[in-house]
């Protein structure tokens, strides 16, 4: 069991502790991963929060990049000293893990929110006490982080001279944005698209949108600087979301939106987005809302207008497919994604996810020594 330091959070809403712990050896179908850099995404600050029911003390952090270590007698794909890009994980024999969408596996939680790994033994040991762990087959927020053959990317030869910590967001906000626009909504050239919330996923929808052609492109989001920043990164247009955004939609778009995109998760914008919906329109849902939120829509609109309401996760990536198409898009000059990053030492992650919080980074990336 090596020792690694890691990020722990042990209570609700508070600051996280860098700690010396014990990482298991990896097992047959597992990867051990020396972490570069390690995006910090709203799903982590979910957890910390106890949104979701992840178990603390627990080791968060699921868009992990680094370089293999050692590999399990199970793992053929990748081999020490390549450099990976980490994501989600999934079982890989349920039915959506056959048909290609793992983001939709039937076994889910048990993969990427126990705390464990699936068969329920910890990963992480602070002397005697177990540590939860496996946060996305990863947890990253660590100097070394144990993945598994389903959830670890090897980076593409063409990317061997970006930085890793440039490319950790793509394992999760940037594939998630980008997804839900390309694989998940399926933008089609010429029509119009409106994306509420202008963070990283919302950036990153923006930027796809523009790959795909839809127009106008329109950006919704409170912060003048993220409606700047949209509109150099491909937006038409870019409303303050306090300045009657849905109605300057229906005078920019009168026969109504091809495609709306919700990171917010808030009932009142996702209901009103739906309103602005052209027939055959598409509303995407990616935004976290409280457990007990609930939507209502009208039935008639929506049936008759032959109307789409779609839940999305992970933008309906596979990993193996999409991530190495993102980079590609990068390195393109397609995907400028690595604009929204802020870099800070590990050591300073508190600072960066506060930085992340107040809005003054988009993307924060904490970098580990070495």
């Amino acid at each position: 069991m090596p020792e690694i330091t890691a990020a722990v959070c042990r209570q609700p809403h508070g600051a996280l502790t860098l700690e010396t712990l014990r990482l298991d050896d990896p097992r047959d179908d597992e990867v051990l991963v020396r972490i570069v850099g390690s995006g910090i995404c709203h799903t982590d600050l979910a957890v910390r929060d106890q949104q979701l029911p992840t178990p603390m003390p627990v080791v968060l952090g699921h868009e992990g990049a680094g370089i293999v270590e050692a590999v399990g007698a199970d793992v053929t794909h990748v081999k020490p000293g390549d450099r990976v890009l980490m994501s989600f994980n999934s079982c890989g024999t349920c039915p959506c893990c056959h048909a290609h969408a793992p983001t939709y596996c039937y076994n889910f939680f048990p993969h990427n929110f126990a705390g464990a790994r699936a068969d329920g033994s910890f990963t992480l040991h602070a002397g005697e006490e177990p540590v939860h762990g496996n946060f996305f087959g990863q947890s990253s927020f660590a100097t070394y982080a144990l993945a598994t053959v389903r959830n670890v990317v090897r980076v593409p030869d063409s990317a061997g001279e970006v930085p890793l910590e440039r490319l950790a967001p793509l394992g999760c906000g940037m594939m998630t944005g980008a997804g839900a626009v390309l694989r998940s909504m399926k933008v089609q050239a010429g029509m119009p698209i409106a994306i509420f919330g202008a963070g990283a996923v919302g950036l990153a929808a923006v930027m796809a949108a523009k790959i795909a052609g839809a127009d106008p492109i329109i950006a919704v989001d409170l912060h003048e600087n993220r409606r700047a920043l949209a509109l150099e990164l491909g937006a038409t247009h870019a409303i303050d979301g306090r300045d009657d955004p849905f109605g300057k939609i229906a005078a920019l778009c009168p026969q109504g939106l091809a495609y709306a995109f919700d990171n917010t998760g808030l009932s009142s914008i996702i209901e009103s987005a739906f309103n602005l919906l052209a027939p055959r329109g598409v509303l995407g849902i990616v935004g976290a809302s409280d457990p007990t939120a609930m939507l209502t829509f009208n039935e008639t609109a929506f049936m008759g207008g032959g109307r789409t309401v779609k839940g999305i996760l992970g933008g309906d990536s596979d990993l193996f497919g999409f991530l190495p198409e993102l980079i590609e898009h990068h390195l393109a000059g397609r995907f400028p994604y690595d604009r929204l990053i802020g870099v800070f030492p590990f050591e300073q992650i508190n600072e960066a996810i506060e930085a992340g919080e107040s809005g003054a980074v988009v993307k924060p990336v904490v970098v580990m020594e070495g």
